[in-house]
C-alpha cells in the first residue's frame, strides 16, 4: 500500500444538480464541456494532478498546499472573466475547497480521512470561495497567499472540530504577493469590477492574459468600432475606413498605430475598429491596448476602471466597459457590456455587436448571436441571417462544438422569422 502526504482538492458546481432538470441534455453537455475547458488547464498550470472528473465535480491532488490554494484562486478570477459575459443559463459558479494530510494512493484514485475531510469542506463552501482547513493553513506558504478564518465546524463523520479558512477578496498586488490581514469575520473590501482575487494566482499561469476562458484564447480581437464624428464627411469617411480594415490582418497590441481622418485623430486598434481619444477614460482604454505586457495591461486596469464608473450615462459606461474588455483581449466579456448597452439605447454598443458576428472567433459570434436574439433587435436581421447561412472560421457542428450559424438561426426564430 502506497502512501502520500497530498493537498486535496474538491470543486463542484453550484446548484447544477437542479439545472439539469431544466435544461436540456446538450445544454448541459456544453456547460459541462466549458467548464471543463475553463478548469482542467488551471489545475495543470499549478501542477495538480486530475484524479477523477464525475459531472461537475473534480477531485485534484497537489504536492504543495500553496499550489492548490493558488489553483482555486485563479480557478475562481477566471471564471468572474467568463460569467461577466455569460447569459443567465450559462453561468458557473463553482466551490472550492482544500485540505491536506497523508492518503492512500491506489491505481488512479486517492482514498482516506484527508479526501473525507476535503470532501466536507466543500459541502459548507460557498460559490465564488476557496475555502480550506486548518492543516493546508498551516502547511502553506503564507506569504504567498492571504488568509481569513471563517470558524471552527462540526462536519458529519469527522471527529472533534475543523477549523476553516478562506481566501479573503482582493484588493492586493499582483506583482508582489503578499498577507492580507483581516480580522475574523470581516471581509476585505471589493473594489468595483475587479476580479475576487485581484488575478494574484492567474497572473502566474503561463501565457495567461487574466481573462481567458474557451472563447478567450484570441491573441488579437477588436476593441470596438466607434467612430465619433465631426460632421458627416468625417462619419462617412470613417465608414469608408472601418470596412477597408474588417478583412485587413490584425496587428498585435504592440502594433497599434494613430489613425489621422479629417480633423480628428482617431487610434487603430487591433485592426479592426477604431476609438476616437477625445475622452481621459478612451485615452485610458486605448493606454491598455497599447501596453505590451499582460502585467502592464493589468497595471493600467484599476485607473481605467475609475475613469470609465465617472461616466454617469450607463449607456456610455457599459460601451466603454466593452471597450476595455476588447483591449485585454476579452471579447466574450465585451458582448456582455454592449448588451448592457443596448438595453440602455447606446447607438454604439448595438452597433458593435453587430460587427462582432463576423469575428473571427466562433465563440464570439455565438455569443454576439445569443446577446442580439435576447434583445430582439430587429436591426440585426440581416446580418443574422447571413451568419446563419454562411457561419465563419472554426465552426464545429458536433455536439460538443462551437456551431454559430445554429446560434444565429435560433437568434432568428426570437426575432419571429
Amino acid at each position: 500500500m502506497k502512501t502520500a502526504n497530498l493537498a486535496i482538492v474538491f470543486t463542484d458546481i453550484q446548484g447544477f444538480t437542479e439545472r439539469t432538470s431544466r435544461q436540456t441534455l446538450e445544454q448541459n453537455q456544453r456547460l459541462l464541456k466549458v467548464h471543463n475547458d475553463l478548469l482542467t488547464p488551471v489545475f495543470r498550470s499549478f501542477g495538480g494532478r486530475i484524479i477523477k472528473s464525475i459531472g461537475d465535480a473534480f477531485l485534484v491532488t497537489f504536492e504543495s498546499p500553496t499550489q492548490a490554494v493558488l489553483s482555486g484562486m485563479a480557478i475562481q478570477d477566471r471564471l468572474w472573466q467568463y460569467n461577466r459575459s455569460a447569459l443567465d443559463a450559462e453561468r458557473l459558479d463553482v466551490r472550492v475547497a482544500i485540505n491536506v494530510g497523508e492518503v492512500r494512493v491506489e491505481s488512479n484514485d486517492v482514498f482516506g480521512e484527508p479526501v473525507n475531510i476535503a470532501s466536507r469542506v466543500e459541502s459548507i463552501a460557498e460559490a465564488g470561495e476557496v475555502f480550506f482547513t486548518e492543516a493546508v493553513y498551516l502547511a502553506m506558504n503564507k506569504a504567498e497567499v492571504p488568509a481569513q478564518e471563517v470558524g471552527a465546524f462540526e462536519l458529519k463523520g469527522i471527529p472533534g472540530k475543523i477549523r476553516v479558512f478562506r481566501v479573503p477578496r482582493a484588493p492586493y498586488r499582483v506583482e508582489v504577493p503578499v498577507v492580507v490581514h483581516v480580522a475574523p469575520g470581516a471581509e476585505a473590501p471589493l473594489p468595483n469590477e475587479q476580479p475576487p482575487f485581484g488575478n494574484l494566482a492567474l497572473s502566474r499561469m503561463p501565457g495567461s492574459s487574466h481573462a481567458q476562458g474557451p472563447d478567450l484564447a484570441s491573441t488579437a480581437a477588436a476593441l470596438g468600432s466607434r467612430a465619433a464624428t465631426a460632421g458627416g464627411k468625417l462619419m462617412e469617411r470613417t465608414r469608408t475606413a472601418l470596412q477597408s480594415v474588417k478583412t485587413a490582418p490584425r496587428p498585435s497590441f504592440a502594433s497599434s498605430r494613430n489613425l489621422a481622418v479629417g480633423g480628428g485623430v482617431l487610434a487603430l486598434v487591433l485592426g479592426i475598429g477604431f476609438v476616437m481619444a477625445d475622452s481621459e477614460a478612451e485615452n485610458a482604454i486605448e493606454e491598455v491596448a497599447e501596453a505590451s505586457s499582460a502585467k502592464e495591461k493589468l497595471a493600467l486596469v484599476p485607473k481605467t476602471e475609475k475613469l470609465i464608473s465617472q461616466e454617469k450615462d450607463p449607456g456610455e459606461r457599459a460601451w466603454l466597459h466593452g471597450q476595455l474588455a476588447e483591449a485585454l483581449e476579452a471579447p466574450g466579456q465585451a458582448v456582455g457590456f454592449y448588451r448592457s448597452g443596448v438595453k440602455a439605447g447606446h447607438g454604439d454598443s448595438e452597433d458593435r455587436l453587430l460587427e462582432m458576428l463576423e469575428h473571427p472567433e466562433c465563440r464570439v459570434r455565438v455569443n454576439a448571436a445569443e446577446a442580439l436574439g435576447e434583445l430582439k433587435l430587429a436591426s440585426a436581421r440581416d446580418e443574422l441571417e447571413d451568419l446563419a447561412e454562411d457561419g465563419g472560421p472554426g465552426e464545429d457542428s458536433g455536439l460538443f462544438g462551437c456551431d454559430s450559424r445554429k446560434a444565429a438561426k435560433k437568434a432568428l426564430e426570437r426575432l419571429g422569422r
